[in-house]
C-alpha cells in the first residue's frame, strides 16, 4: 500500500513537468508552422491567383489562433495568469476607485521605450505578490497606468509586459 501511495504522489508532482515541457514543444511548432504559412503566403502573393492568396490568409490567421491558445495554454500552465482567478474571487480588492496620472492615457505594447515619468516612485507597486503578479528580475518594476499593469526594465525604460485591465 505504501508503495502505491508514493507512486501516487510522485506521478501527481511530476504530472505538471511533462504537461510544461509538452506545451512548450507546441508553442515551438505552432511558430514553426507559422512562419511556414507567412511564408506560402508570400509566395502566393508573387505567383499565385486571388483564390490561392486567399487560402493562405486563412491558413496564416488559423496558425496565430493555434499559436495564441498554446501559449495561453502554456501560461496557466506555469501560473503566470494566476491573478486572474484570485481577481474573480476577490472583486473588492481590485476596485480601487478611479486613477488618473497627470498625464493622458497611452496602450502601450511590450517592446516600446517609454520615459521615466511613467515609472516614476508614485507609480510603482511596490507589493507585487499581493496582487499575484509574477516576482519581476532585477531591474524590472511593475508600474500601474490607469487600469493597467505594466512591467518595465528600468534601466533602460523598456515595456516587458502589460495587462490591461488588470484594476476593474
Amino acid at each position: 500500500m505504501r508503495k502505491f501511495i508514493f507512486t501516487a504522489v510522485m506521478a501527481a508532482t511530476l504530472m505538471p513537468v511533462a504537461a510544461s515541457a509538452q506545451s512548450n514543444a507546441e508553442v515551438r511548432r505552432d511558430r514553426q508552422d507559422l512562419r511556414g504559412e507567412q511564408r506560402d503566403l508570400r509566395d502566393a502573393r508573387r505567383t499565385g491567383d486571388r483564390r490561392d492568396i486567399r487560402d493562405q490568409r486563412e491558413d496564416v490567421r488559423d496558425a496565430r489562433q493555434e499559436l495564441r491558445e498554446d501559449v495561453r495554454d502554456r501560461n496557466r500552465a506555469y501560473g503566470r495568469d494566476d491573478w486572474r482567478g484570485w481577481r474573480d474571487r476577490n472583486p473588492g480588492f481590485y476596485n480601487r476607485g478611479g486613477w488618473n496620472a497627470p498625464f493622458r492615457y497611452n496602450a502601450f505594447r511590450t517592446g516600446v521605450r517609454i520615459s521615466s515619468g511613467y515609472y516614476g516612485s508614485r507609480y510603482v507597486i511596490a507589493d507585487p505578490w499581493r496582487l499575484h503578479l509574477r516576482r519581476p528580475a532585477y531591474g524590472q518594476q511593475w508600474i500601474r497606468h490607469y487600469n493597467d499593469v505594466i512591467l518595465v526594465d528600468t534601466r533602460r525604460g523598456v515595456v516587458i509586459d502589460v495587462i490591461r485591465g488588470f484594476y476593474r
